[in-house]
């Protein structure tokens, strides 16, 4: 967070009196990282209500109706009455709300002002998005929206309700936005404001709950657009509070992000005071959260659910370190100024952090005192979880005290606190080296200690500082080697290991699964519902009912399209062995073939059938860098013969319809032009003619050598390109004899041009077997072939069953066997 406080010092003389009556700074503005979330989570309920309200149209419609039934038994004067009381009451809230806060706080007129002018532009925007709402839906929105938002006025059955309630919007984005203090009066305007309004029959629950996600989301909207006023507190309430607390301060001078360096009189201790603040807290939570999420070692976010609650984590850490005799900031007081922010007041221990440290003060002495105080914690069974340079402070003396203990916890777990070893051995090491760094670590804490570390040593348990520092360090490592022609030296996590199993052969190197969750797997789990959601909608809307289609298929090319599936795991075969120079097992490429049919669903895309291929190629006794590059060879041809399929693809398409020239030579043109433009762009623009030239150097590298090498033996390359050729003729056969089981009569050209179009756009989504997306695809290509819609659907629905479902259990048979026998 920035600094507006100025660099001046403010100060106070005198133990008695306070001084005059402290606010808040009110002097910059600040984008919090609340708003931001919750206009994110604002915009998601508000999309998730219009969808609820459109496809859960029973629900949606009985609920208005038991609404509407109780609402007649009211009478229509009274609820007429009622709802311009309330009206009249909600119009009249933002005014009396303002005039409250101004004259309950006079010392703060300049910052509630400035509040109530976003809560003004928050209304403004909320009233403009609700009028945009009412008349999207009067004129555009399809008719079950309509009646689930509305309902026909009472008395006037020609006329109806608004889609969004009234004036709830606007007044609740007002007083959310100028963040006013008050809730009970404002909250019960609001409730009988839309009880009055349901009671007259003037709303349905639907148009309420729009109303109110509306305003909430507008008006958090506007906080992140414009900003809010800085909450923090002035140094003159910072000094109110520390005196409150017992202290005797006299001034504070800011030493950074919501720290300040306060001075004491008569002599005592300088304080080191932190502040905490909501936005940190929050723009904390969400790290944490998925930190949580995805690790096993991730703290709980416990300490993050209030300030107070976070305050009250930091001074118990720092407590049972001082009571584990660990050396360490002491806390002198904690306080909260004002509603939104507290902070904690440390006595100031003068010293240098490590990385401030020049290399020839980092002796022996100094490491074994580091690794004794981090030896102090794990007997407490206290971790600290941020070991990096910042949080060792060197005194005077030259006696080591760790700092930053807000991240800390106690009663950590075994894997946490072997964490903590593997993460200050790292540190030490970037510094001292790997040697130094080991024997200290090992004098002090023994070797079967440092040895249980050894699975934790590796990047995900480190803090992103340190993963930066090594990645810097293996560049630097790098360019050094370059210059010198001298060979590569492994990365320095490795030389810790090498070191450790010097004094420990027998030490477990295994890496510890640290990951939870990885974001591959979310994504996959998001595609998932994303396919599901394409897939369900496709069945609801087709014209005619794919699974009775399917059920009524005509047995013949039924039978047909399951020999032409079979076939192309064959194919899939050749075109697989016939890029490897080395003698494989044909029966088993052609096992592992369908057994890839068992990984794909359980992976996105083709990264699956890649790992699969590159395993069966490994326990096959063909060394990983050559295994890589013969799937890299096998790719690269793939590709060139999937566009020139493509290419022909089009021509056939055109020449059925007798103009082939015409129709092909634009996709011919546009293509080249397109990759002429992109190939340009990148070549100008020196960071993506490095990305590229990255990107490039292992086909340079690995794949050309292997492809000359494949070169030597025309015969298996030719099997290669004919088994990659025959995998898509086969594919593209299954989906036509799918097409005329159906009772469908496309032409085999454009049955081929879109399965090899929809079938690459689809596999590039990241969902197992591109499940939804190709689906979708295909279902899309096919229906612009003068095919209908419902059989369309039928077709691609027999096919995804022939070629993604019905493989599952031979391949997982295929997949045990192969693993049985050695050769996964």
């Amino acid at each position: 967070m920035a600094d507006v406080t100025g660099s001046a010092a403010i100060s106070t003389t005198g133990d008695t009196g306070d001084p005059a009556p402290p606010g808040i700074s009110g002097t910059g503005r600040i984008r919090q990282p609340a708003a931001l979330i919750r206009l994110l989570a604002g915009l998601a309920a508000t999309a998730l209500a219009l969808l609820s309200a459109d496809y859960a149209r029973a629900t949606t419609n009985g609920l208005a109706e038991d609404v509407a039934a109780a609402a007649a038994l009211v009478p229509h004067p009274l609820g007429g009455v009622a709802t311009g009381l309330t009206t009249a009451a909600l119009l009249l809230l933002p005014g009396f709300s303002a005039a409250h806060r101004l004259l309950r706080a006079p010392a703060d007129r300049r910052h509630v002002l400035q509040q109530l002018a976003d809560g003004v532009l928050a209304a403004v925007l909320a009233y403009g998005v609700s009028l945009a709402v009412d008349l999207w839906i009067d004129g555009h929105a399809p008719f079950s929206l309509v009646s689930a938002l509305t309902q026909p006025l009472p008395g006037d059955p020609l006329a109806r309700t608004e889609p969004v309630y009234g004036y709830l919007a606007p007044v609740l984005a007002f007083l959310t936005a100028s963040a006013a203090r008050e809730r009970r009066v404002p909250w019960t305007v609001l409730t009988l404001s839309a009880l009055a309004g349901l009671a007259a029959g003037a709303a349905t629950p639907t148009a309420l709950l729009l109303g109110v996600l509306i305003g909430w989301t507008a008006a958090h909207g506007t906080r992140w657009a414009v900003g809010t006023p800085d909450p923090r507190p002035r140094p003159t309430l910072l000094l109110h509070s520390l005196r409150e607390a017992g202290l005797r301060p006299v001034s504070a001078v800011p030493a950074g992000p919501d720290r300040y360096l306060v001075r004491q009189q008569d002599g005592r201790p300088e304080l080191d005071v932190r502040l905490l603040d909501r936005q940190a807290v929050t723009a904390a939570l969400v790290q944490r959260a998925w930190r949580r999420l995805r690790l096993r070692t991730a703290p709980h976010p416990r300490a993050l659910c209030s300030l107070r609650n976070g305050l009250e984590h930091e001074a118990l850490v720092s407590y049972a370190a001082v009571a584990a005799g660990v050396r360490t900031r002491r806390i002198a007081a904690t306080a909260e100024p004002c509603p939104d922010t507290a902070l904690v007041a440390y006595e100031r221990l003068p010293g240098r952090t490590l990385d401030e440290l020049a290399d020839e003060e980092l002796t022996d002495a100094l490491l074994a005192d580091a690794w004794g105080q981090l030896a102090l914690l794990q007997r407490r069974a206290i971790a600290h979880r941020a070991l990096a340079p910042s949080a060792l402070l060197v005194d005077g003396a030259g006696a080591v005290h760790l700092v930053n203990l807000a991240d800390g916890d106690i009663a950590a777990g075994e894997l946490v606190l072997r964490s903590d070893v593997a993460q200050l051995l790292t540190t030490l090491a970037l510094r001292t080296g790997a040697e130094r760094s080991v024997r200290a670590a090992v004098a002090v804490l023994g070797p079967d200690a440092v040895a249980a570390a050894l699975p934790l040593l590796q990047p995900i348990a480190l803090t992103p500082g340190t993963r930066h520092a090594l990645k810097r360090a293996a560049r630097d490592a790098q360019a050094a080697q370059a210059t010198a022609a001298a060979p590569p030296a492994p990365d320095l996590l490795e030389q810790i290991r090498a070191e450790v199993l010097r004094s420990r052969p027998q030490a477990p190197v295994r890496p510890v699964r640290l990951e939870r969750l990885r974001p591959r797997t979310l994504l996959a789990v998001g595609g998932g519902a994303v396919a599901g959601w394409l897939l369900l909608s496709q069945f609801f809307a087709a014209d005619r009912n794919p699974i009775a289609a399917v059920a009524d298929a005509d047995p013949f090319w039924l039978s047909l399209a399951l020999l032409t599936a079979a076939a192309s795991h064959v194919m899939g075969a050749m075109g697989f062995v016939g890029f490897v120079p080395e003698r494989l097992n044909f029966r088993n490429a052609v096992l592992a073939q369908v057994a890839g049919s068992f990984v794909k669903l359980v992976s996105p895309g083709g990264v699956g059938g890649v790992a699969l291929n590159t395993r069966f190629l490994q326990r096959a006794g063909i060394p990983t860098a050559q295994a890589l590059s013969s799937i890299g060879v096998g790719q690269l041809l793939g590709l060139v013969l999937h566009l020139l399929q493509v290419g022909a693809f089009i021509y056939l398409t055109g020449a059925e319809t007798g103009d082939s020239e015409r129709d092909a030579l634009p996709f011919v043109v546009g293509g080249l032009a397109v990759a002429g433009a992109l190939l340009a762009a990148v070549s100008a623009i020196a960071p993506a003619r490095r990305w590229l030239a990255a990107r490039l150097r292992p086909l340079t590298a690995e794949v050309l050598p292997r492809l000359v090498e494949l070169l030597r033996n025309p015969g298996r390359l030719a099997v290669g390109f004919a088994g990659q050729l025959m995998v898509s003729i086969a594919l593209i056969a299954c989906l036509y004899c799918c097409a005329l089981a159906v009772g469908q009569h496309p032409a085999f050209a454009a049955v081929g041009l879109v399965f090899l179009v929809g079938n690459a756009a689809g596999n590039a989504a990241p969902t197992p077997g591109g499940a939804g997306f190709v689906d979708t695809a295909l279902v899309t290509g096919l229906a612009a072939t003068s095919m209908e819609y419902g059989g369309a659907v039928a077709t691609v629905t027999l096919f995804r069953l022939l070629t993604l479902v019905l493989p599952v259990l031979p391949g997982w048979a295929a997949f045990s066997w192969l693993q049985r026998r050695g050769a996964l």
